[in-house]
């Protein structure tokens, strides 16, 4: 199995190493291991699982429900319901999050049409 030392996992993720410490000191990278001189080893596996802490990290999931969800991963297979009821909930505040946006964006839209209006107007 490949290992990555925390800088090769960061830049992989695109994220600092710093994210990376926090995460763990979260609890949010379970069973990570260390080499001899105690440096962290990131296996795929857990740079797989570090995509979807991202995800639901920019998606604004808290890092108690993301500790959550990771403590039901590594429980196991018995706990799939309960993960899927969560990233159901999930994705339903997200969508709700995007359509506030959406309108949010229409709303600034209307005033830069508006003010573009304006400036060429003012010009003739």
């Amino acid at each position: 199995m490949k290992y990555y030392s925390i800088g090769e996992a960061a830049a992989r993720l695109k994220i600092p190493e710093s994210t990376l410490r926090f995460y763990e000191k979260k609890g949010l990278l379970p069973l990570i291991e260390r080499d001899s001189a105690g440096r962290r080893l990131f296996s795929e596996d857990q740079i797989s699982l570090l995509v979807t802490v991202g995800c639901l990290k920019n998606t604004n999931m808290s890092i108690s429900d993301i500790k959550q969800y990771i403590d039901w991963v590594v429980a196991g297979d018995s706990t799939i319901e309960q993960r899927l009821d969560m990233l159901n909930n999930h994705k339903q505040v997200v969508l709700a999050e995007i359509s506030s946006m959406t309108e949010s964006l229409e709303g600034i839209q209307e005033k830069i049409t508006r003010y573009i209006k304006r400036t060429q107007e003012a010009l003739r």
